[in-house]
């Protein structure tokens, strides 16, 4: 049975798209927005400003003061938070249907009138909490950058996707309040963002309510640039070894991707998943159970927009195990599956892990309505939940291995090893 949630959709004068999804199986709703801003909207030497952002957005705006978006709605049972990635940042909060109109004051308030409580004490202050993060996640964690050290050796230097949504602890501290505002000014307009309502609440009302304290935000000029053309596969492989304080070794070997609007997306993520993604995968099989060199194989596509998307397979070795031996397999492993595509039992395995992924995912009113953000903004498709599985069962064992000779050619791998400083020393 085709999935049929209730989709509807409007967009105001200024430009602000809403989208609209009832569900009267709990009387709460959530309220999410995806800003059209992420990591790739940035300059070099301006890097981590869509992260600080995200966090200068609960320090206060016009009539908020700094840290009361999160009491007032917590206050009421709301749960609240917000994300930065390459292609968006968004801000969500679940609330008590009664709580709505002060969910949307506050993020109307937010959204038109940040500027007036971004000073140099909020900036500052706020720096200096992204900048601990960036310690306490990246730097001083095992493996915290091995993502950072992916996307620079798989990407160019330059590319939208070369370097880290948590930016460099150099441009962090070289942002100025003149930086911030301007950066606001350009990326935080009606026209470039989604509310999307899901809940407890019928279109019209909920309609009506956006419109009556988002309709007030002026329509400002900003740039947008046509996205790149698509990246082709790396034309030969690259390598970054990295020794240092990890508890074992680890390889992270990734590869360029189609962009996830493109139909091919589809069979590279059901080919990740059929060799490396799944507990009976292949790479799995040959590696973790049979000759027991790897604790664990994980692989994912990460969907993307602005000329490519990445595919990851990450594989954390056992000890003692021999880091280029294992590569070996992984290699010899690779070429049988672009030449023989997925069994009849991997394809059925891969589909079948896509639907209960996503089916799960949109069991939650939050996740549900995240997705539809996602997707009304980057691709302009809201009704993209009720089609995706669809498009997943149009994918053949045949586009699998197509797509797979064309993409995951070992020749056009990347491989990021971290390596503990024993091994590195005895290799």
């Amino acid at each position: 049975m085709p999935l049929d949630y209730p989709i509807r959709e409007r967009t105001l004068d200024n430009g602000l798209r809403v989208v609209i999804s009832p569900d009267h199986s709990v009387p709460t709703v959530t309220v999410n927005l995806w800003v059209n801003v992420g990591s790739r909207h940035e300059v070099a030497g301006r890097t981590g400003f869509a992260h600080l952002f995200e966090h200068l957005m609960f320090q206060g705006s016009r009539q908020v003061a700094s840290g009361e978006h999160f009491s007032l709605l917590m206050g009421h049972g709301g749960r609240l938070n917000a994300t930065t990635w390459f292609d968006r940042t968004n801000y969500f909060e679940t609330i008590p249907v009664g709580v709505l109109d002060l969910a949307l004051w506050l993020e109307a308030d937010r959204h038109g009138g940040l500027l007036e409580a971004v000073n140099q004490e909020n900036l500052d202050n706020q720096r200096d909490v992204v900048k601990e993060e960036k310690r306490q996640r990246y730097d001083n964690a095992p493996y915290g950058n091995a993502m950072r050290d992916v996307y620079a050796t798989v990407f160019p230097d330059g590319h939208p996707y070369h370097h880290p949504t948590i930016g460099s602890m150099a441009d962090l501290d070289a942002a100025s309040v003149e930086d911030v505002h301007a950066f606001f000014a350009a990326h935080y307009r009606p026209d470039n963002t989604v509310v999307t309502l899901v809940g407890d609440i019928e279109p019209e009302d909920g309609f009506a309510r956006v419109a009556r304290y988002f309709a007030g935000l002026p329509a400002t000029p900003g740039e947008s640039r046509p996205n790149l053309p698509q990246l082709p596969p790396l034309a030969a492989p690259a390598r970054l070894d990295v020794v240092g304080d990890v508890p074992n070794d680890r390889l992270h070997i990734a590869f360029r991707l189609p962009v996830e609007s493109d139909a091919d997306f589809l069979a590279a993520d059901l080919a990740i998943e059929a060799f490396a993604g799944l507990s009976m995968s292949r790479l799995v099989r040959r590696l973790v159970r049979e000759q027991q060199v790897a604790n664990s194989v994980q692989g994912q596509a990460m969907g993307f927009v602005d000329g490519v998307s990445l595919g990851l397979i990450a594989i954390d070795l056992a000890e003692d195990a021999d880091p280029a031996a294992v590569e070996e397999v992984f290699v010899e492993e690779l070429e049988r599956f672009r030449s023989e595509g997925p069994s009849a039992v991997e394809m059925e395995a891969a589909l079948a892990q896509a639907e209960r992924a996503w089916l799960h995912a949109l069991a939650s009113q939050e996740e549900r309505a995240d997705l539809i953000s996602h997707y009304a903004l980057l691709h302009d498709d809201a009704g993209h939940i009720n089609t995706l599985l669809d498009r997943y069962a149009a994918v053949t064992a045949d586009d699998v291995r197509r797509v797979a000779g064309a993409w995951l050619a070992p020749s056009s791998r990347a491989v990021v090893a971290y390596l503990t400083r024993e091994n590195a020393e005895a290799a």
